[in-house]
């Protein structure tokens, strides 16, 4: 869809420098690649977030439209900065936009929505002609219309970025650019390759369920995941002579204590 540009700036060994980091902070031996690397590696799956925060991104986004750059500046997690192209040096008469796949699937819509794009160029490019100052005529401008960010933030912000903007439920234009992302980081180093495989998801993914009030049903709800898990323990219960306490821990993470009382009574009867 639209262009992903990883620059040098971008940390090109991730796993690595978080060990390096975190190395210090354990006195251990930051010398070491071997062991940086592995350290880093413990760091990640022992969800230590914090030494994410020292990894950076760097990367031009462009060809997305407006509308999505203006959601991406939402994640402001790890103070994030960024420069946007001007739209004082637009082309009126001739920018680019983005029309969305199911305007364009129906050849009547799609036609009216590329007639009001040539009615605003047209427009614009009179007004400028009269003498109208381009930061007013500005204003006039879709959010269909395409951009370019030079963005910086760090690896924590967005693998927390990934959990939102990953999601079935989010704006179509924002999965792809996502999706654009993590494969330019994939390809920019090996390192950076194994953490957008496990870390970059849904958060339906990395929670085991769904906490969105309307799923896509990729993922059961929680309150459905929970009842799964009391059938798989009742079963156990009934399958196993004798064996309450061992799942009294599970039950007691599930049900009130009024509830587990009866539980209980009927598991000794």
């Amino acid at each position: 869809m639209g262009n992903i540009t990883i620059l040098p700036e971008t940390t090109k060994d991730p796993i690595s420098l978080m060990g390096r980091r975190a190395g210090v902070c354990w006195g251990g031996n930051v010398e070491d690649a071997d062991k940086n690397y592995k350290r880093g590696l413990d760091c990640i799956k022992s969800n230590h977030g914090r030494v994410l925060e020292f990894v950076n991104i760097e990367m031009v986004i462009d060809g997305y439209s407006a509308r999505v750059i203006r959601e991406w500046y939402t994640h402001i997690g790890g103070a994030p900065t960024r420069l946007q192209a001007s739209t004082r040096y637009i082309k009126y008469d001739n920018f680019d936009y983005v029309v969305p796949p199911k305007i364009k699937a129906d050849p009547i819509q799609h036609g009216r929505f590329l007639y009001t794009m040539g009615e605003i160029q047209k427009m614009l490019a009179h007004m400028e002609d009269d003498g109208v100052p381009r930061e007013d005529l500005a204003t006039m401008l879709p959010l269909s219309m395409t951009t370019k960010v030079v963005d910086k933030r760090n690896l924590r912000n967005l693998i927390d970025m990934s959990r939102q903007r990953m999601c079935n439920r989010a704006y179509w234009e924002f999965r792809e650019l996502f999706r654009d992302i993590c494969d330019a980081l994939k390809a920019y180093s090996d390192e950076w390759k194994y953490i957008i495989e496990t870390q970059m998801m849904p958060k339906c993914e990395y929670l085991g369920y769904c906490p969105e009030a309307k799923g896509c049903g990729r993922k059961p709800k929680k309150e459905d995941g929970d009842i799964l898990c009391v059938h798989k323990v009742v079963d156990s219960m009934v399958n196993t002579e004798n064996q309450y306490p061992v799942y009294a821990h599970t039950l007691e993470s599930l049900f009130m204590p009024d509830e587990l009382d009866d539980i209980a009574r009927g598991w000794h009867k």
